[in-house]
């Protein structure tokens, strides 16, 4: 049996992968086949659903750790195929049906829905799955409760209808953009990671910042920022990169919290990044309706000063505890990495090139791109073999499985939210916390919602979860879409290393055998400057690019003169005990007033420019006044 469950699985890894692909490109319709979008995903998700629960929660030698027996999960992923093929074979058919919810649609339903709630607790874990059993209790029981989020009565067959076979369901939006949009990126940024992209990113950030000032921890700064960009996962970049960059930055001083904490903070920042943003870009693109130029443009100002904040920070603290760089002649050469490494830099160009010059689909051009890097890896002694491609399907397949089930789950959030009001009641919640305490109390709330519920999730799952719940109320506020989209992306994505849930800072802490809460507590105050960047477009939407050009300097000036202060505060030695945290608080709450500036002084202030000037001369000047009377008294 264990061999034919092997079979089976990599047969539904590899259906994933060319079944998706095949979508993607459109083929179906190239070839006259006229197939309605549910049709398509009730099939690809019931194989999803078979995959996940013979990959997931079993040991290689198919050991089940749930005590659950290998043929039980055969059948029920047979159940799973046939209940989700039995809903696209009558998908269209049920549109025009009204004999109501029998048997023969409801049952089937109960079986498709039950094994979907399986596989997702078996690859996501409880959080996740009490969250969508705590959806679904809403949906049937709602009605009971008292005030704002009394939900419309809905009974269990109307809607196990609507969750099983209504576009605004499970098979809807959400699921539709996962298997065809997410998996061209999870093919592009899975076929940079096996032929080599991560070896060449950390070459070119060794030759760039490798013999500077606490080169090491900027050589991660840059080659996860590089890699994570593209790569999607914050995890899989810190396993990545950092295998390579934590050992380098202890090797130089760094304590191991701190070498975690940069590269859990750096690879975290690789999501926030154009191109691809772990695909987030595309999907709030087709959520919002507008064109991937747009968002990427919005989004390329706060991660460049994401990036600066946290070299700037590297920078302070290596000085603080006097660290040097590399020697240079260890170091790899630039010219000679960047001649060695035109089978990734011209795979990019083409993909950046086809998003931001053609009107091309973003799939197609994750997917010609994809096929460019082929091409190079084949060249290069990679993939030479038909099997080496084959276990590359194979694995591609196996990196969907989590993202189809959160879009799943997601849209079992959508579809509930919808047909019970709580949408609506979100929205009502939201509005009277912003009449009471204002938008910036509204906005504290819905920042720290964004971070529990993207604890432990996807990149991709977090933005799918948030833009489903978040989106349509932050939108009714009168906040501009981007900025909101943006805004609860960016907390969702702080989750990874913000505790008790910081995945990315856990990570790395193993890596670097650190203490896991010590590492968490530092990548927070090395990624200080995203906690305040989304506040600050919102009031200021000059940060994303929104606004005249003398709005856009003056908001950088500030942010950039804000950023020098934290680089100052990491760089001068405070004071131990209470003075310290009281030295510390005062200088965060100086930092982010000068951030901020640009709203209480107004965006178009033409004084904060020399203002910004002025702040980072007087703080240079005092730290070294400081420095040197403290060196007076030692002597």
């Amino acid at each position: 049996m264990l061999h034919v469950s092997t079979f089976l699985k990599n047969l539904y890894l590899s259906a994933m992968t060319i079944g998706g692909l095949l979508w993607a490109m459109n083929i179906p319709a190239k070839l006259g086949f006229n197939i309605v979008t549910a049709e398509w995903l009730g099939p690809y998700l019931g194989i999803t659903i078979a995959a996940a629960l013979l990959t997931h929660g079993r040991t290689e030698d198919g050991k089940s750790v749930h005590g659950v027996p290998l043929w039980l999960d055969l059948v029920l992923g047979f159940a799973a195929i046939g209940c989700w093929f039995w809903m696209a074979v009558h998908f269209q058919a049920w549109l025009f049906d009204f004999a109501g919810v029998t048997e023969a649609k409801y049952i089937p339903g109960l079986i498709a829905i039950a094994t979907m709630l399986l596989a997702l607790q078996r690859v996501c874990g409880w959080p996740i799955s009490i969250l969508v059993l705590v959806m679904i209790a809403y949906g049937l029981f709602g009605h009971v409760l008292p005030g704002a989020f009394s939900a419309d009565d809905v009974g269990l067959k109307t809607l196990t209808m609507y969750l099983y076979a209504d576009s605004s369901g499970i098979p809807g939006m959400v699921l539709a953009i996962v298997a065809s949009l997410v998996l061209a990126f999870i093919i592009f940024g899975k076929m940079m990671e096996v032929s080599g992209a991560t070896n060449f990113f950390t070459d070119v950030s060794l030759a760039l910042m490798g013999h500077r000032r606490g080169g090491p921890a900027k050589v991660a700064t840059i080659a996860s920022g590089l890699f994570g960009s593209v790569s999607g996962s914050p995890v899989s970049n810190i396993l990545s990169t950092g295998v390579v960059t934590i050992p380098l930055m202890t090797k130089v001083g760094f304590r191991p919290a701190q070498a975690a904490a940069i590269e859990a903070t750096a690879s975290t920042g690789g999501q926030l990044a154009p191109p691809v943003m772990g695909a987030a870009a595309f999907l709030m693109a087709e959520f919002l309706q507008i064109d991937y130029a747009d968002i990427a443009m919005a989004a390329i100002l706060p991660a460049i000063l994401y990036y600066l904040c946290l070299i700037a920070q590297i920078d302070g603290t290596a000085a603080r505890m006097n660290l040097k760089g590399m020697d240079k002649d260890s170091l790899p050469r630039l010219g000679a990495v960047l001649r060695g490494g035109y089978a990734f830099i011209l795979p990019l160009g083409v993909l950046v090139g086809l998003l931001f010059g053609t009107n091309m689909q973003a799939s197609e051009a994750a997917l010609i791109s994809s096929v460019v890097l082929l091409v190079f890896a084949m060249l290069n002694g990679r993939f030479r073999s038909f099997r080496a491609l084959c276990t590359f399907v194979v694995e591609a397949g196996g990196v969907m499985i989590s993202i189809v089930m959160i879009a799943a789950a997601a849209g079992v959030v959508v579809g509930i939210m919808n047909i019970s009001g709580l949408g609506q009641s979100v929205t009502v919640v939201l509005k009277h916390a912003a009449s009471e305490w204002g938008l910036f109390v509204m906005l504290v709330l819905t920042a720290i919602l964004c971070i529990i519920l993207g604890m432990g999730m996807p990149v991709t799952a977090i933005y799918i979860i948030l833009a489903s719940i978040l989106g349509p109320s932050l939108a009714a506020m009168g906040i501009d879409q981007v900025s909101a989209h943006l805004f609860f992306f960016y907390f969702g994505v702080l989750s990874f290393l913000t505790p008790p849930v910081c995945v990315a800072s856990f990570v790395a802490a193993s890596l670097a055998k650190a203490d896991m809460w010590e590492t968490g507590w530092t990548a927070m105050r090395f990624a200080a400057i995203s906690f305040v960047l989304p506040f600050l477009w919102v009031y200021n939407p000059a940060l994303i690019l929104h606004g005249t050009p003398l709005e856009i300097v003056n908001v950088v000036a500030t942010v950039l003169a804000g950023i020098f202060l934290l680089a100052e505060c990491n760089a001068f030695q405070l004071p131990e005990g209470m003075r310290r945290i009281g030295a510390t608080i005062a200088y965060y709450i100086v930092v982010v007033a000068v951030m901020t500036s640009s709203v209480w002084l107004g965006s178009d202030a033409l004084v904060l420019v020399p203002a910004s000037v002025a702040v980072v001369v007087g703080a240079r000047l005092l730290r070294r006044r400081l420095e040197g009377g403290r060196t007076a008294l030692q002597g």
